[in-house]
């Protein structure tokens, strides 16, 4: 028999599938500080948990619709999670070579030619692109969103700045910056190609 957690679960995902904003947040509201403590025994102390909780409800509520009953929602969220900050630990790994090659015989010094993989002549043009889409998809944002996103990644406002200064409660900050979030993924997502 289910839990009374497990079933308020199902009819908030339910809800939320069905376009219910509130059922979104109650959800968000739910599971936040779970997440966020699951999220920050895996990283680095200086790594923003908070972002990369942001990512991971953008990430479980897009999959949203492909989320199976037969799983406990909070299994299927902790899953999403733990996947996601493995593949943010895996991308911020910084490529190495090794230099502990001992020189050739008759050879007193050894050069090494370390290739820049990082170099791309158009990075400049690429990026000004993606600042302009990112700029485009921010403004097609509803006011409320754009209002929090612009506080948040221009102004540097944490959380409970931003609450403070527009008079709202932070769970309604995070939820609309997590809203925020999911439509500019969105938008940009459907111009990647652009990017």
């Amino acid at each position: 028999m289910p839990s009374a957690s497990s079933e308020q679960d199902r009819t908030l995902v339910e809800q939320a599938l069905a376009g219910e904003e509130e059922a979104f947040a109650q959800l968000f509201s739910k599971y936040h500080r779970g997440i966020a403590f699951h999220v920050a025994r895996m990283v680095p102390a200086q790594t923003s948990v908070e972002d990369l909780v942001q990512e991971i409800f953008i990430k479980a509520f897009t999959s949203l619709p492909s989320y199976s009953q037969e799983y406990a929602f909070s299994t299927w969220l902790y899953r999403i999670a733990t996947n996601h900050v493995i593949d943010y630990l895996r991308k911020k790994k910084i490529p190495t070579f090794s230099i502990d090659q001992p020189p050739s015989p008759g050879e007193e010094e050894q050069r090494y030619e370390i290739p820049d993989t990082t170099y791309r002549p158009d990075r400049h043009i690429m990026a000004s692109q993606q600042r302009n889409i990112l700029e485009e998809a921010i403004e097609k944002l509803p006011p409320k969103y754009k209002r929090v996103i612009i506080m948040r990644h221009k102004q540097e406002m944490s959380y409970e700045e931003i609450a403070r200064a527009l008079e709202l409660p932070l769970g309604t900050v995070k939820a609309h910056i997590f809203r925020a979030r999911q439509l500019l993924y969105k938008y940009l997502r459907d111009r990647r190609d652009e990017m």
